[in-house]
């Protein structure tokens, strides 16, 4: 009865949420499902596809984070998001429009591409048939955003759950069936990925094409293009600091290693989804506070949130060794010491977006791009220096650099927009972001040093455990969390 009587409870609550509220909270369902599913496939793929076959579909999906911005210019993002609202009154006519000028940009890259295939399959090391079905993903991926958009805008979640549900279930099962049935498996993986993507979102091109009735409008078509295309640089940074290490990894060591530490990478960027769920909540209240001035308010939540993301990742450093061989066969375990300097690079993930919340906020794009540019291009520099000369495990340590230097770029320009915006307050205390960050390093890497004795790592994890406990750290974290208001 006190059973039912709960659920009951639940459902009047879930009932009485208002449609934004509602809305909120299966986007970010939709969005761990995605991602859980694909993680917990991992352990599948990892033992269908050998190391070399792992690092090239790895190789594949970086291409296909570059070209996607090349190609697309980033359209479904940015400025469809924002044109969305601010063409609220003809939201109908701006997606089959930007359906269409997107339309128009595959098929002119795809004709680049047939013209020019020898060049571009020895540029991506990648065989024509993987090229042309990259090209397709981008496509549909591009439909499936645009349409995503404009059900969110709405509060219309329902298809967009079903869709999402339909995908993340299909994707894997076709995948493992390709795989099982092929002799080339990273093509089969990767034609798994586009026949899923065909089916499901075709269909949502030509319902935006139909609802608009307009293929071609020379002032949306004009100001996409002018809002988006001087950001390129930024969204190509950001890709490029996120995947150049396992392309560069795959040219200079070759796939096996690129499969290595792509898989000790995606383990450690798993942790991202605690910084997008928690900085969903935080995001609305932080622009809130900018807005009201009340900038002082930020920081005690914000170093909790700091706090409770170092632990998170802390707890998959000390857990690595098992991580691995969960996740993979014994050819990957070596990949084990590529995780604490990712993992670490998570949490610098999470300090940027404090920081850069101030110049999103007051629309100074030209310091969040300084920023992406400086990451990108250190990271470019310093991988095909320490890869080379110490191989793919450096790759780890190179990302770290690079999203410290990120952070330090965002909290330099944070603090140049507060002293013109924000009447010289300063949100955050230096020595207090500072402290939080060199304790968590510090046990990270003392972590990391216990990888080869078992009893030593679990005693200091047990060490580390009752500490918390008796500082009432985690219980401090989850009332500061809690106390966060509209």
């Amino acid at each position: 009865m006190k059973k039912s009587s709960y659920v009951r409870e639940v459902l009047i609550k879930y009932k009485n949420m208002p449609i934004q509220v509602k809305a909120s909270l299966w986007f970010l369902i939709c969005s761990f499902l995605q991602q859980g599913i694909s993680v917990l496939t991992t352990p599948i793929f990892t033992r269908l596809l050998n190391s070399s076959e792992y690092g090239k579909f790895n190789v594949f999906n970086s291409w296909l984070g570059i070209v996607t911005i090349i190609i697309t210019l980033n359209l479904s993002a940015g400025v469809y998001n924002q044109a969305i609202v601010k063409f609220e009154d003809q939201k109908k006519e701006l997606a089959s429009t930007f359906q269409g000028l997107n339309l128009v940009l595959v098929i002119f890259w795809t004709a680049n591409y047939l013209i020019f295939r020898e060049y571009f399959n020895e540029l991506f090391s990648l065989s024509t048939k993987q090229i042309l079905a990259m090209i397709c993903m981008i496509w549909t991926t591009a439909v499936f955003n645009f349409w995503a958009a404009e059900q969110k805008v709405n509060y219309q979640y329902k298809y967009l759950v079903i869709i999402s549900i339909f995908t993340s279930v299909l994707k894997p099962a076709l995948g493992i069936f390709l795989v099982l049935n092929s002799t080339d498996k990273v093509t089969a993986r990767i034609l798994g990925l586009c026949i899923v993507e065909l089916i499901a979102y075709t269909g949502l091109f030509f319902s935006q094409m139909f609802r608009g009735k307009k293929f071609f409008l020379k002032t949306f078509w004009i100001y996409g293009l002018k809002f988006n295309i001087p950001l390129i640089p930024h969204y190509l940074s950001q890709i490029v600091l996120s995947s150049a290490d396992r392309i560069m990894i795959s040219k200079i060591q070759g796939n096996s290693f690129a499969g290595l530490y792509s898989l000790a990478y995606s383990l450690s960027f798993i942790m991202t989804l605690f910084n997008t769920a928690l900085m969903s909540t935080m995001s609305p209240w932080i622009y809130k506070k900018i807005k009201n001035k009340r900038i002082s308010d930020i920081a005690p939540i914000a170093y909790v949130s700091l706090e409770t993301i170092a632990i998170v990742n802390l707890i998959l450093i000390a857990f690595a060794p098992e991580a691995i061989r969960i996740f993979a066969p014994k050819e990957y375990y070596n990949a084990i010491w590529v995780i604490p300097p990712v993992a670490m690079s998570v949490f610098f993930v999470f300090c940027y977006d404090l920081f850069a919340k101030f110049s999103f906020y007051h629309g100074k794009t030209i310091f969040i791009m300084c920023a992406s540019v400086v990451g990108a291009v250190l990271n470019v520099i310093l991988n095909d220096i320490c890869i080379r000369k110490f191989g793919y495990i450096a790759a780890g340590y190179t990302t770290l650099i690079c999203y410290i230097a990120y952070s330090l770029c965002h909290y330099y320009f944070m603090n140049k927009v507060c002293k013109k915006y924000c009447d010289n307050v300063k949100p955050y205390n230096a020595k207090t972001i500072l402290s939080i960050t060199v304790e968590f390093m510090i046990i990270g890497f003392l972590l990391m040093f216990t990888y080869k004795n078992i009893y030593i790592r679990y005693i200091f994890v047990l060490i580390l455990v009752i500490f918390f406990y008796k500082k009432g750290i985690i219980k401090n974290m989850i009332d500061k969390i809690k106390t966060i208001r509209d």
